[in-house]
């Protein structure tokens, strides 16, 4: 990166707004909704395609993550009204025509992981119980469709506390989760062998080959989508606006910073301590059996306390980002809604509105994860791509296009922010004609 990227990562100028408990909230709600059931496959994903663009994406983790997350924060702070949250803002930039695509656009980048959490929670539970609790399982959708009702209405339970409910409890959830990542990562550690570097080669081999460029094209998703918290940064970006008014951007930016270098940390990490304990053919392995790097540690190791830690972790994991998520769907599925009617000269009231987007939730999970489509393939045809447009270029565009946001143009990283959203889209062709 030049020079000029390097300063932008810094805190802006006067940002030593004095930090609140809501604050510290604010950040490890940040980071509870970005790892979940993404970062439990990136080890996956990314171990597969060997050892040298793995290095490449751990550079590439921090600045991806940061910049744009930022650029989205500061898209929903240019709305002129402290309430108005990112499907109104959208509309206020780019007309109510734009606004209802972009609003589409919003609720399907997020939708699709609630369908993939889905399957991932249904799946955790089912191998915990098959190999850690040696519980007979029926396989037929029948059982399989049981077990993921019960276990999406307690999510659903949880979901109808509210929404400062959801971001507390994630903020809580995260002291034990992080705790216990950090450990089975060092736990791993002893397990650790040189499978991953002896398939490697020397770097000046891999660089010269262009199974690395593809690799590194096609992981570039799965990393856009094992970082992304961009479903609660409308929330997070109104909440600024009313804990510090005319310093929102700055406490913003020092919030988003604080939290994703805790994340790139914590989950690059642990994803090198899983690579480094598995062989390549492990990982392929765990990529055919459907479910995540924790449940296949903890069925490959004969070590009781990975087999019994990891699958909690994981339920952890995906249970925190499930309600994460849940509440930017809700949003962009209730702007779409409120635009139809509007254009039509009708109203819903937000009791009515909230019960049937329960409903539609509830239902579309529940087959998702009775159906068991595969979980990788899911995130990088739909998840990685479809949120590289609402969180790398639309802010981009607003920053060229909106006057209130072209204040933070003529920077360098802007035209990063661009390439890794052009590069995780395009990766979507080759995903679906290859």
């Amino acid at each position: 990166m030049s020079d000029t990227t390097l300063n932008d990562l810094a805190l802006p100028k006067g940002s030593a707004s004095s930090w609140t408990k809501q604050d510290t909230v604010w950040m490890l709600g940040l980071y509870g909704t970005a790892v979940g059931a993404g970062t439990l496959f990136l080890p996956i994903n990314a171990g597969i395609g060997g050892l040298w663009p793995l290095i490449i994406m751990a550079f590439l983790a921090l600045p991806m993550t940061f910049f744009a997350h930022r650029g989205l924060s500061r898209f929903v702070l240019s709305g002129s009204t402290k309430e108005g949250d990112i499907t109104e803002v959208v509309e206020e930039h780019f007309g109510k025509g734009a606004g209802k695509l972009i609003t589409l656009l919003y609720f399907f980048a997020i939708y699709p992981i609630l369908l993939v959490y889905s399957v991932a929670i249904t799946n955790t539970v089912l191998s915990f119980l098959t190999h850690q609790l040696h519980i007979a399982v029926g396989t037929d959708l029948v059982t399989r469709g049981i077990f993921a009702l019960c276990l999406i209405l307690g999510l659903m339970s949880i979901v109808r506390l509210g929404g400062d409910f959801i971001v507390k409890a994630m903020s809580v959830l995260v002291y034990p989760f992080v705790f216990a990542l950090m450990i089975l990562a060092m736990y791993l550690i002893p397990n650790w062998n040189s499978s991953v570097i002896d398939h490697a080669g020397s770097f000046t081999d891999a660089i010269s080959s262009a199974g690395f460029y593809k690799t590194l094209w096609l992981a570039i998703p799965v990393m856009v989508f094992s970082f992304n918290h961009s479903p609660i940064i409308s929330s997070f970006a109104l909440g600024q606006k009313k804990l510090h008014p005319g310093k929102e951007d700055q406490m913003a930016s020092k919030i988003l910073l604080r939290s994703h270098i805790m994340m790139v940390l914590s989950v690059m990490f642990f994803v090198f301590s899983c690579v480094f304990s598995l062989a390549p053919a492990d990982l392929i392995a765990a990529k055919t059996q459907n479910i995540s790097i924790l449940s296949y540690l903890a069925n490959h190791f004969d070590n009781p306390v990975i087999a019994w830690m990891a699958p909690i972790i994981a339920f952890i994991a995906i249970t925190k980002s499930y309600l994460g998520h849940y509440l930017g769907a809700k949003e962009g599925l209730h702007g779409l809604v409120h635009k139809e009617l509007r254009q039509r000269g009708k109203s819903i009231s937000n009791t009515k509105l909230e019960r049937y987007s329960s409903i539609f939730m509830l239902i579309t999970t529940w087959l998702v994860a009775t159906i068991n489509p595969n979980i990788l393939g899911m995130i990088e045809t739909l998840g990685g791509p479809i949120i590289a447009v609402l969180l790398f270029l639309m802010p981009m565009y607003a920053i060229q296009k909106v006057p209130a946001m072209r204040k933070y143009s003529g920077v360098a990283s802007n035209a990063f922010v661009v390439l890794i959203g052009l590069i995780a889209i395009s990766a979507i062709f080759y995903s679906l004609f290859a």
